[in-house]
């Protein structure tokens, strides 16, 4: 999550320098292209050892850092459109096939009682990863600039790896078997989504929750692209934003999540999340996306529900949907999963940001928007519901303690 949060506000401000009217074109090259990398994970899945998968997707992903450094060496020579797309492409696959496989490997070392007691423990671990990241860009953006994050990137990645490859070694000689390769077929994935009830609830669920959250990005684009005209102003506000997030997420996974999770189950979880979008949405219909003074401290309503949906998100919808998956079999831990949280996700970026353009060029304010997210969060809560009741999800089974911990 370090590795992440140093180059995410890189990232954005590649968005926020052409505003949203690009992010439809952005998001549709990222679904072609993870619709693409749909078969090859699969393929590596089924044939590789958990171990090898780790080292092969880290490491390439390692190596992709440190390509790009020449790149935005000569940023002012390419043009920020034309590197934006390729870099916005690829940190946004890189984010999501990383972050997937690493709770899917999660879900193998728990069972379900385990994963609502720990997860939001270790996504604890992941959000103080995420505050560090925009400290550490912070930091070291206005000194060294932007190419050399990257390096620094680079190096917490391979960090990481260490530390999932130890791991995974000990479970491995500990006579975990979960440690083999998946087997079945490199479309599973896709073939899972359409015949799983649960897989399709959380694939509806999520599109749902992503909507919201690329809503309040798109228009945040705009807001960005008129208020910051340089490239470091634009990543201190993102950087900004995603320490405020993250602050919010480690608040929920100290107070409430881990509490919620354990005495109603992860569904409560989703369902409270959704109600969060519900009123925070809710707020600007009523007061419009601007500043209200004694209400939003200074910054824009748009901001603020940035960080509220993308806070509840890390900090409680992620534990609480990773758990539910420990009740799956492995084949859809990994294949499902992934498909769902990669291509299926960056779909509802398409969409999303497609509407967001065309609301734009038919005059709708950003409150008639705001309006149609209310109903995309009551449409959310119903689903999360909807979950826990899902044909296919095994039920609870006993708590035993985590195989690595046995004799």
């Amino acid at each position: 999550m370090t590795s992440y949060y140093i180059i995410r506000p890189v990232r954005d401000q590649l968005g926020g320098a052409v505003g949203s009217q690009s992010l439809p074109m952005f998001y549709l090259v990222v679904f072609v292209v993870m619709l693409a990398l749909t078969p090859v994970f699969g393929v590596l899945a089924a044939r590789f050892r958990r171990k090898q998968l780790l080292g092969w997707s880290y490491c390439f992903f390692i190596a992709c850092l440190l390509a790009f450094v020449p790149a935005f060496m000569a940023q002012d020579r390419i043009g920020a459109r034309s590197l934006g797309v390729v870099f916005y492409v690829w940190v946004s696959i890189f984010n999501l096939f990383v972050v997937s496989l690493f709770w899917s490997f999660m879900a193998d070392i728990f069972n379900g009682p385990q994963a609502r007691s720990v997860f939001p423990l270790i996504a604890l671990g992941g959000m103080a990863g995420a505050i560090f990241g925009p400290l550490v860009t912070k930091a070291l953006v206005q000194t060294l600039g932007v190419a050399p994050l990257l390096v620094v990137s680079a190096v917490t990645l391979a960090l990481a790896l260490g530390v999932l490859l130890f791991l995974s070694g000990e479970q491995d000689r500990s006579g975990d078997r979960q440690g083999e390769p998946v087997g079945g077929s490199l479309w599973a994935g896709i073939k899972e989504l359409v015949t799983k009830p649960f897989l399709r609830y959380m694939a509806v669920l999520m599109l749902l929750g992503d909507g919201i959250g690329t809503l309040a990005y798109a228009l945040l684009a705009d807001y960005s692209k008129a208020h910051f005209t340089d490239k470091v102003a634009r990543t201190a506000f993102y950087n900004d934003l995603d320490l405020y997030t993250n602050l919010l997420g480690v608040a929920l996974q100290l107070t409430v999540t881990r509490w919620l999770m354990i005495r109603r189950g992860a569904v409560a979880a989703l369902v409270v999340t959704s109600l969060i979008n519900l009123l925070l949405l809710a707020a600007i219909v009523v007061w419009g996306p601007g500043e209200v003074s004694g209400i939003t401290l200074g910054l824009p309503l748009l901001a603020i529900l940035t960080i509220g949906s993308r806070g509840f998100t890390y900090g409680m919808t992620k534990p609480a949907s990773d758990a539910l998956y420990t009740r799956v079999p492995r084949e859809t831990r990994y294949k499902g999963k992934n498909f769902i949280e990669t291509a299926v996700w960056r779909l509802g970026d398409v969409l999303v940001t497609s509407g967001v353009s065309l609301f734009g060029t038919l005059g709708v304010s950003v409150a008639g928007m705001a309006g149609v997210g209310v109903g995309v969060s009551v449409l959310a809560t119903w689903v999360a519901r909807q979950i826990g009741r899902a044909p296919d999800l095994a039920p609870e089974t006993a708590a035993q303690p985590p195989v690595a911990r046995r004799a």
